[in-house]
């Protein structure tokens, strides 16, 4: 399925290949790990399958596609954008001190006091240690004992910017200042101003706010690998819901997920609500995480080339398939996790109502094998029309047998001395030997360029008698683009030259 994509990053995706690659994550996870799990992959224009299993409520009623399920810390996901959305409106200060906003709290660093900015807690890089564990328990506390806490003082284990360190407790500073700022409560915020004008209709803080006919997942835990259970009644709503209290079901993540991917094409998703550039803002990598500190929930994955936080979301750079956002919650009996792939728009949710269910394993393992069946791109941004010019010229001169130095105008000065032609030339006649004639029946060009990997480099396969031939190019970008460098390798033929560049 090579293609070029086009310019709303979307690529489509066949029901059936969803299907299988849901079919396959489940077969590979343990479900005995909690009473129900539900999972869904979806593209831009909303849900393409969805799988579930077991009772949500250990009451002979099945998982339906509309259960609802807390999401935990994907909520934070929410928090940012609404405090993103009053910065757009000129109403919020990223860069002030977050005591401008919330008076009392103070932060101790080696024993002196510093100044922490609303953006280094919505990042997490104020220094704030990890806090996962206690905050769980916290969700519902009152405002009035986190004021105690700040106002006593917050000691950081690492100057501010210095590193990443996930802290709800910090980000939590963040809920406090939105409501300083607009004088209301700020789930209602979040509800106002992204859930209602996005349609989120079953996305809410409040168990009591869904109708009877809904199913809500109960929680659960245990501690025996699945053998037997332990109720978990709901953590309260209170200080820190705004980080961690959201409930919703598949169908209005995969909605939420659209809105803020649709922000990277040529038609962003209602712009009146958040500005496609602060989206793309919460989608960049704003403080780095160590490689070694986010483990991959399946080591047999590609490993990643980069990941980080953005705000309110984890960026993973990976090297096949490129930008990959996601973000897990985790509270005392509830897993869930979304993930998306920025140049496609395909992404999965799954929700399991255990702590130890392990929703990331399921969500990445069912992603990374969509995106493998349809041989997903890795960028989100087409080739440049000089792009496909230039390959479109080498493909002709490779498969016809002119000369690459002929091609006037189109290589910078550096490319036939950093390999002289004759040299090109002579591993190029190795390469055409060991691959075997060139096919005369090729397919039409555009569908023989590989994942896109950016305007501004282009691979493409042309077929052989024996194996193959893979040309890349990377262009530098002038007004008048050149090619800056060009490789073709010999693939597919099991012998000594693959691989080999020339």
């Amino acid at each position: 399925m090579n293609r070029v994509i086009d310019r709303t990053g979307f690529a489509e995706i066949p029901a059936t290949c969803a299907e299988s690659a849901l079919q396959r994550a489940f077969d590979r996870h343990d479900l005995a790990l909690a009473p129900a799990a539900l999972a869904a992959i979806f593209d831009p224009e909303g849900v393409i399958s969805w799988k579930a299993t077991g009772e949500p409520r250990r009451d002979g009623r099945p998982v339906t596609r509309g259960s609802v399920f807390r999401i935990a810390s994907m909520t934070k996901s929410f928090l940012a954008a609404a405090a993103l959305e009053l910065r757009d409106r000129g109403e919020f200060d990223l860069d002030r001190p977050i005591d401008a906003y919330v008076p009392g709290v103070r932060f101790d660093f080696a024993g002196e006091a510093v100044p922490v900015t609303v953006r280094q807690l919505l990042t997490n890089r104020s220094g704030l240690p990890e806090d996962n564990a206690w905050a769980d328990r916290l969700l519902g506390a009152d405002p009035g004992a986190i004021d105690a806490l700040g106002a006593a003082g917050l000691r950081l284990t690492a100057e501010p910017d210095d590193r990443y360190q996930y802290s709800n407790l910090g980000m939590s500073y963040v809920g406090r200042a939105i409501e300083a700022v607009t004088g209301h409560a700020v789930e209602d915020e979040i509800t106002e101003r992204l859930l209602e004008p996005l349609g989120l209709a079953h996305t809410r803080f409040e168990p009591a706010a869904y109708s009877a006919d809904r199913t809500l997942a109960a929680g659960f835990r245990t501690f025996n690998g699945g053998r037997s259970f332990s109720d978990e009644p709901y953590v309260g709503a209170g200080a820190l819901s705004c980080i961690g209290g959201l409930f919703s079901t598949v169908d209005d993540v995969a909605r939420w997920a659209a809105f803020l991917q649709s922000a990277f094409s040529d038609a962003p998703l209602h712009p009146e609500v958040l500005s496609a550039r602060s989206r793309r803002e919460m989608q960049r990598i704003s403080t780095a995480i160590p490689l070694d500190a986010e483990p991959s929930a399946e080591p047999q994955l590609p490993k990643l080339q980069a990941i980080g936080y953005g705000m309110g979301l984890v960026v993973e750079q990976d090297r096949r398939f490129g930008r990959i956002v996601q973000h897990a919650g985790g509270l005392p009996g509830f897993s869930s996790h979304m993930r998306w792939h920025v140049p496609s728009g395909c992404g999965v949710v799954a929700f399991g109502n255990s702590d130890v269910f392990g929703a990331g394993g399921l969500a990445t393992r069912a992603l990374a094998e969509v995106l493998e069946a349809v041989d997903a791109p890795s960028e989100h941004l087409p080739p440049w029309p000089e792009t496909l010019d230039a390959g479109k010229r080498i493909d002709d001169a490779v498969r016809t047998g002119e000369p690459l130095d002929g091609l006037a105008g189109l290589f910078s000065a550096n490319v036939m001395h950093d390999l002289p032609a004759a040299v090109r030339e002579q591993r190029l006649v190795h390469a055409r030997s060991d691959a075997g004639p060139v096919s005369l029946r090729q397919q039409p060009f555009e569908e023989r360029v590989l994942a896109p990997r950016g305007p501004a480099e282009l691979r493409w396969r042309i077929a052989c008698a024996r194996g193959s031939l893979v040309c890349e190019i990377r262009l530098v970008g002038l007004r008048g683009p050149l090619v800056q460098s060009l490789a073709i390798e010999c693939r597919d033929v099991g012998t000594a030259a693959e691989g080999s560049t020339i």
